[in-house]
């Protein structure tokens, strides 16, 4: 499967495997779907000896994704990162619950989940609601503008806002902050990687103050409040504190803006599910599982074996890194179907969808994400709002978060 490339000067590299999945350009120019497919067809767990971030077990199906989520112990996100992208020596650790092994894990994650509550959902809904119909109010009618500017970061970063109780003023900080944390091609450029520590450690001394605070106060339904005043997140060095942080940032930032953007996106290139949706609102809660499927605005996570073992007829070392291709699992045929590259706001199995992952490290928010683009549909179609877009989408080149930079559109009434 491998070939060989050469650099600048002339003289032979390092192998180039048209299998590596990790190579950004397959996401900045939306190329990825033919290679999976092949992938999922023919060697659903494959090794990739050579990448820009080492070698690792390529998982591109459904099946060996869920075996190796439901293995905790087996195999780990804590041992060598939970994304593809290695842990450089000289690194700052910032650990994560995500990237925590039980029972630290365990307990982390129970101190935020109340955050995430059915109940917290219903006491959140209509402030969500009346930001959302706010944001659509101000948007002009048949006049281009950007949509991943004008609607979906600004929904998220108000969010998040709510969610750490985060001065209002200074909001735009947390997107900035969540593109620079969640951009794992940055691991590759030495000087990018100091820039991105110099912001890791500008939003830490920002929450520092927020956590001095709010240590001095009653316990309030954010985040903070919620980290400082349990057993298992109050003794966290500050550099716990940050990897948390940043888990939190980039989880509830990245995902849903890039699901809002992947919606309208979705709806204009199925313009028969579009005419479905619009006709029958009852359809919007199947068609927000399905465009988190279609979309996976993450698009891998990692795990690494503690043990030498076998997947899927594959020997794998104790040791080796296995990347988790959630984007490709969404589209695996003998799951979802031949038509399985199709938006189908109607799909019967759509939640059944891996973008949220599976097992104990599923995420902790998938229930607010569901809600804020449910109701942003649900606005939508109180304003018979169309939104078609006007040109080509300025995508992420990273194959981590998988989005859009910039989606030209123009919105009408129906």
């Amino acid at each position: 499967m491998a070939t060989l490339a050469k650099d600048v000067s002339g003289d032979v590299a390092a192998p180039v495997d048209p299998f590596d999945m990790s190579r950004a350009e397959l996401y900045r120019d939306d190329t990825w779907h033919e290679p999976f497919r092949q992938l999922r067809a023919e060697a659903p767990v494959h090794k990739v000896e050579h990448s820009d971030f080492g070698p690792y077990w390529s998982l591109s199906t459904y099946k060996p994704i869920v075996e190796v989520e439901s293995l905790p112990d087996l195999y780990s996100s804590e041992a060598n990162g939970f994304t593809i992208s290695r842990i450089a020596n000289d690194e700052v650790r910032m650990p994560m619950f995500i990237g925590r092994d039980r029972p630290i894990h365990t307990a982390q994650r129970r101190t935020v989940a109340p955050a995430f509550t059915p109940s917290e959902m219903v006491r959140l809904s209509q402030d969500i609601r009346q930001r959302s119909g706010e944001i659509l109010d101000g948007l002009p009618w048949n006049n281009g503008f950007d949509w991943v500017e004008r609607v979906s970061i600004e929904l998220t970063t108000q969010m998040l806002a709510i969610l750490f109780d985060f001065p209002w003023h200074d909001r735009a900080k947390l997107t900035m902050w969540s593109d620079w944390m969640g951009d794992i091609e940055i691991a590759k450029n030495e000087d990018l990687r100091q820039q991105r520590l110099e912001k890791i450690y500008e939003c830490g001394a920002y929450f520092q103050k927020i956590w001095a605070a709010k240590a001095q106060s009653a316990p309030t339904p954010d985040l903070i409040s919620m980290m400082i005043h349990s057993d298992a997140m109050s003794h966290m060095d500050h550099n716990e504190f940050m990897g948390n942080l940043i888990l939190l940032i980039v989880g509830g930032n990245d995902t849903t803006r890039n699901t809002m953007s992947g919606l309208v996106y979705a709806l204009d290139k199925f313009p028969q599910e579009r005419a479905k949706l619009e006709a029958d609102t009852a359809l919007i809660p199947n068609a927000v599982s399905e465009i988190i499927r279609w979309q996976t605005p993450l698009a891998h996570m990692a795990r690494t074996a503690l043990r030498d073992t076998e997947l899927a007829g594959q020997h794998i070392a104790e040791g080796d890194k296995l990347v988790m291709w959630y984007i490709s699992a969404n589209r695996d045929e003998s799951v979802f179907g031949p038509n399985a590259d199709d938006y189908q706001v109607d799909r019967p199995n759509a939640r059944r969808h891996l973008a949220f992952g599976h097992g104990i490290h599923r995420c902790v928010g998938a229930r607010l994400a569901e809600l804020q683009v449910s109701i942003l549909l649900e606005e939508m179609a109180k304003r018979r709002m169309r939104v078609n877009v006007t040109g080509a989408p300025e995508r992420v080149p990273a194959c981590f978060v998988h989005g859009y930079k910039h989606l030209p559109v123009e919105i009408e009434r129906y």
